[in-house]
């Protein structure tokens, strides 16, 4: 089994997940890998959360994580990533992969005998929006009728992972973004066959009664040479304090971070009362664990 896609997760699965992320969390039962269990991070992309998350959470459960930038490997000079897959997993018990593009990442979940962890593409993030989702049960109790409004590029991976996990749990997701906007019809399709997911030009409507306000960068990793452009067109829906009086009063507010304070969120607002970004950014350890637990014990 592995962790490709939120949609690779049923609700009771995300369930298993998150019970072993409480347990851990709880400090009653110690879970831990097979001895010397060995985790490869194969990433093309920058990070800081994930990457160190990963490796912490492979020691704390008696692992070993060894982290590849891909600039350093053969791939980097014409190797099939299906022969480097081959190659990892005939050394590694775990593979998580940070690459850009989402087809790379298939052909080497393809060819690994291991199970292979989406750590992101330019599709997913999976990981983060169970970490996401984690935090919100851990701070409303339940996901069930809660009005997630995600505001700013409604098209990133960050929301297309969210929303599909999101509904799973019984939520209602708003996206709210320019209409020069959409996001990803597959994505969008198939969360609105678990539930209720909208599309919003209007901040105000779309944060009308929210219970959990979320933003992502403007300018996602790759989109950089158009950094202007896109800072301009989301300028209107920057998460600031008017738009977050749009939501409920006790709203949270999160972001999966890097921030940009001024850009996508204001410093009063992410360094406020309603913040719960530090929580949020804490639980990817946790999830991290529960998920590597989680795959060991299904594979």
């Amino acid at each position: 089994m592995n962790l490709i896609s939120s949609a690779d997760l049923s609700k009771e699965e995300i369930g298993e997940i998150f019970k072993l992320a409480e347990i851990m969390n709880a400090g009653k039962e110690e879970l831990m890998l097979k001895e010397h269990a060995t985790l490869a991070l194969l990433f093309e992309k920058p990070s800081t959360r994930t990457r160190v998350s990963f490796e912490v959470a492979a020691a704390q459960l008696g692992g070993t994580a060894i982290y590849i930038d891909m600039k350093t490997t053969q791939a980097s000079r014409g190797e099939e990533l299906s022969d480097t897959a081959k190659v990892l997993s005939s050394y590694c018990d775990f593979i998580a992969v940070r690459i850009e593009s989402h087809d790379s990442l298939l052909e080497i979940a393809n060819n690994s005998k291991v199970p292979v962890i989406n750590a992101l593409t330019h599709l997913e993030h999976p990981t983060q929006a169970l970490a996401d989702c984690f935090t919100i049960q851990e701070c409303k109790k339940s996901m069930k009728k809660l009005r997630i409004a995600y505001i700013g590029d409604i098209a990133a991976n960050t929301a297309n992972s969210l929303m599909l996990t999101a509904v799973k749990l019984g939520a209602e997701v708003s996206l709210v973004g320019p209409k020069e906007t959409k996001p990803n019809t597959s994505y969008f399709n198939k969360s609105r066959e678990y539930g209720t997911v909208e599309v919003y030009n209007s901040v105000e409507e779309g944060l009308e009664d929210a219970d959990v306000v979320y933003t992502d960068t403007f300018v996602s990793m790759g989109d950089e040479e158009h950094a202007t452009e896109r800072k301009k067109l989301f300028q209107p829906y920057q998460l600031n304090e008017k738009a977050l009086s749009y939501a409920k009063a006790d709203a949270i507010v999160m972001h999966c971070l890097p921030a940009h304070r001024g850009e996508e969120i204001t410093a009063d607002v992410i360094d406020g009362v309603q913040s719960v970004v530090w929580q949020q950014s804490k639980n990817k350890l946790v999830i991290e664990k529960a998920i590597l637990i989680y795959l060991s014990e299904k594979n």
